[in-house]
């Protein structure tokens, strides 16, 4: 008898075998020296660092380097990082970067010199959106590289999208129901496909399995769908807390964006039991932005999404609880305690209180407008909307910062955008670093003295009617995507009959409470004036836009927030 044929692999073999694929299955961080004694340190250290979730390679040329991006290009495989040293012989670290962004543009990059080159590292940020410029030696690297690393890595991780098999989303492009199941999704950071059921044929059979089923469908990887799902429907889904841990809390704050945010940070850190609130998501305006490029030691400029999510997890870290999508109804005092009750009829007790509700956009004065909100005109970024806009006509309205932020985010996905501004220029309202850059943005317009006088369409945006203030001509023009930053209102009707506020509705402290030649407000109950912040209930204090006369900037409201903190305490030891 023959024998058998053996097998072509021993176990071992196979093993490795297996080992090997799973390894270049990782994504990539690439280092690029020249030096090969540095480029055998930077390799030791990332590979004891990020070697168990990362393959890590070198290079010691850009020659070299590219042929290891041309490699990855062809079997599909993501860098996720490029430490590039700057002083090559060859090219320069920058030059390299343009090739390599040019290719791969959501890597993370990290320029690497010996010298202090504030103009190297300047230019590679307008050039090539530099991460970060690090100097060696970087010993030791758990202080001065892994830090680095690790948040860029996990900004990279955060918008990574591998071959995808999990939540879809199957809806009609443009419709306020589809929209507000994606920036529901978006807002939270869960990722989701997309499908248009006009043209997507998976989109149809999703539907035809569920006849009975009102759109969106968002299908989960257990194959349930829920059909046009509520925002509580879908934060049981994806598992978020909507339910406080306890009745009572030494600090609860109302609104989680920048202000909110930093408060729960110091509040938690500082060991204070907080619970943290939000009606929709953390974030608020600032987390729809695109990119925030004024925010101190940010120098490349970062997401709002980015900032949202950094914070969020830093003050879960410090023990803060995050329930999302919660809105309270009303609060009410209990002293010393405040109560505040939920839409579901739940109440929460707490010794202090910050407000940090933020504003929402102005609606838009004209007929049509609530017609089509979310189906082609949209309040604030909704980046949500940035994939259906390509190749389209977008147009902005709004003359400030997040204005321009949102021009030069659609112009690169829009065929044009067109700011539509009512003053006579940007440079009242708008940071002079936004308005050079829509400058230098080929596909972006300004039409000054213009305002929007109606919308009309059938079941979406389709022509807006546009006034000329100079020439008196109204003009109806094609557009499909409108979005909208026109001022601001707050979110205080609750509070009315509470805590007083201005005639625009914004929240009242401090000094601002003293009126009338110095008398304190009638429902003041202690002896002493209010703290700054505080408004014109003891033990409750307000940060952030939510508050009369602030600062609408991100940055203010980080600082009040953390001010507001520091005047918990005092209350606390106080009164």
């Amino acid at each position: 008898m023959s024998a058998a044929p053996e097998s072509s692999a021993t176990p071992a073999a196979s093993a490795a075998a297996a080992a090997e694929r799973a390894e270049h299955k990782k994504p990539v961080i690439l280092a690029v020296d020249d030096d090969p004694q540095v480029l055998r340190a930077v390799r030791r250290d990332l590979r004891s660092a990020y070697g168990d979730r990362y393959r890590v390679l070198g290079a010691s040329s850009a020659a070299d380097a590219l042929k290891i991006l041309d490699s990855l290009d062809e079997r599909g495989h993501d860098p996720a990082l490029f430490l590039v040293d700057q002083r090559m012989p060859d090219v320069t670290g920058v030059e390299f970067l343009l090739e390599a962004v040019s290719r791969f543009p959501d890597a993370r990059r990290v320029l690497l010199t010996a010298y202090a080159e504030t103009d190297a590292a300047i230019t590679a940020i307008n050039r090539v959106r530099l991460d970060y410029y690090l100097l060696k030696p970087w010993d030791p690297p758990h202080e001065r590289l892994f830090p680095v690393l690790d948040d860029l890595l996990s900004d990279w991780l955060a918008t990574y999208r591998p071959a995808y098999d999990g939540i879809i989303v199957a809806g009609h492009l443009v419709s306020p129901g589809t929209h507000a199941v994606r920036d529901f999704f978006t807002r939270n950071g869960q990722p989701f496909r997309f499908l248009n059921v006009e043209r997507d044929p998976e989109a149809l059979t999703l539907i035809a399995a569920q006849p009975d089923g009102a759109l969106p469908l968002v299908r989960f990887p257990d194959g349930s769908v829920l059909s046009a799902p509520t925002d509580t429907q879908l934060a049981q889904r994806l598992g978020l807390a909507t339910t406080a841990s306890r009745p009572h809390y030494e600090c609860v704050i109302v609104g989680a964006g920048p202000a909110g945010l930093a408060a729960g940070v110091y509040s938690a850190s500082e060991g204070l039991s907080t619970l943290m609130l939000d009606s929709r998501a953390p974030g608020g305006q600032a987390g729809t932005s695109s990119l925030i490029e004024n925010y101190l030691g940010f120098p490349s400029g970062l997401s709002g999404g980015d900032l949202t999510r950094r914070a969020t997890i830093q003050a879960s870290r410090f023990g803060a609880e995050i329930l999302h999508p919660v809105e309270v109804v009303s609060l009410t005092r209990d002293d010393p305690a405040k109560i505040l009750t939920l839409a579901d009829g739940t109440e929460i007790s707490a010794e202090t209180v910050l407000l940090a509700t933020g504003v929402s956009y102005n609606r838009l004065d004209a007929p049509g407008a609530d017609r089509f909100e979310g189906a082609g005109l949209y309040y604030g970024a909704a980046t949500t909307e940035s994939s259906a806009c390509i190749s389209q006509h977008v147009f902005i309205v709004g003359g400030a910062n997040s204005a321009g932020q949102a021009a030069v985010h659609f112009a690169k996905y829009a065929a044009r955008v067109t700011i539509l501004v009512r003053a006579a220029s940007l440079d009242a309202s708008m940071s002079r670093y936004l308005i050079d850059e829509i400058d230098r943005t080929p596909n972006i317009e300004v039409k000054v003295r213009t305002t929007v006088v109606s919308l009309a369409g059938d079941e979406h945006l389709e022509r807006i009617t546009l006034h000329d203030a100079d020439t008196g001509e109204d003009t109806e023009i094609p557009a499909r995507f409108m979005f909208t930053f026109i001022g601001a209102r707050p979110h205080t009707d609750w509070l009315a009959g509470v805590v007083e506020r201005d005639e625009y509705g914004f929240v009242l402290t401090g000094s601002d409470l003293i009126s009338n030649g110095g008398e304190l407000p009638a429902e003041w109950s202690l002896e002493r004036a209010p703290y700054p912040l505080e408004t014109s209930v003891p033990g409750v204090f307000a940060a952030g836009d939510v508050r009369a006369h602030s600062v609408k900037r991100v940055a203010s409201g980080v600082g009040e927030g953390a001010m507001a903190v520091s005047l918990i305490h005092r209350y606390r030891s106080m009164g």
